[in-house]
């Protein structure tokens, strides 16, 4: 007995994509970054809450290792963002992305009990183009740079403007690091 292998992106040749839902396209974004900070909890081996109600944070993200010295266990407080208006790839030591003041105040407060960072997403601007899946691997495009925004000031009337560094991206690695310095009494 012979089985059908499926076709790379799972589609059938000749034939056109299912459509998708009627689930706004915001509410896609939100979910697709929910599942890129989930892939780079699982690679770090940390813990992921999802504080109820929101407060203007996300999740709180958890890791415990012997080498910390602060507690056997850190945890730092998420706030994710998502985007299609800046290109992927964004050319120079960082990007522009707009907070509003009052959620840019709650990420810039210090001192602090526990770190905030914030994560942001660039994503093509077709849903379509957000994921590829093959025999190898799932790919998720395009990207998550991360920033800890503690003692920015607020320079807008309603908003203020912040750069993301391009060297920040937010993978496993990078989350181990910021889990490594935090556990050690630093900051992010």
């Amino acid at each position: 007995m012979t089985l059908a292998q499926p076709e790379p992106g799972g589609l059938v040749p000749g034939r056109t994509a299912p459509p998708r839902g009627a689930l706004a396209t915001t509410a896609c974004m939100e979910t697709l970054q929910v599942g890129y900070l989930h892939a780079v909890a699982a690679a770090s081996g940390c813990s992921l809450a999802q504080p109820f109600p929101d407060n203007g944070i996300d999740w709180h993200v958890s890791h415990g290792a012997p080498g910390h010295a602060v507690d056997d266990e850190v945890t730092i407080k998420v706030q994710l963002k998502c985007t299609y208006q800046v290109a992927p790839r964004p050319p120079g030591p960082s990007f522009p992305f707009t907070l509003d003041n009052d959620h840019l105040r709650k990420l810039a407060r210090t001192p602090v009990a526990v770190h905030k960072i914030l994560v942001v997403m660039l994503v093509p601007r077709t849903p379509e183009d957000w994921l590829r899946a093959d025999h190898d691997r799932l790919a998720l495009r395009h990207c998550c740079y991360w920033i800890n925004l503690a003692g920015h000031e607020v320079t807008g009337r309603n908003r203020t403007n912040v750069r993301i560094p391009t060297t920040r991206i937010f993978d496993d690695r990078a989350l181990r690091e910021i889990m490594t310095r935090v556990g050690a009494g630093g900051r992010p």
